[in-house]
């Protein structure tokens, strides 16, 4: 089956299905890395692209104990 079939049938796919489906690939990438096979250049170019980004603005973002602190207290609305 080619790839143009298989992206051709997806939509056809039950959600449980695609959910299957995206988790198999999501395996099959983790054992590329695992095996050393590194980015491809699109992703190696936004890589590179974001910490650029990351470097010129030195935001470090927020702690973690803070993120934390905010996810488990409860919303005011």
């Amino acid at each position: 089956m080619s790839k143009a079939e298989i992206l051709a049938e997806l939509p056809k796919l039950k959600a449980e299905e695609r959910t299957q489906v995206f988790e198999r690939l999501c395996q099959l990438q983790e054992s590329d890395l695992l095996r050393g096979v590194g980015p491809m250049a699109s992703e190696k170019k936004l890589l590179d692209a974001v910490l650029t980004d990351f470097e010129r603005d030195g935001n470090l973002g927020t702690p973690w104990h803070e993120v934390l602190k905010r996810v488990r207290s409860p919303r005011t609305h």
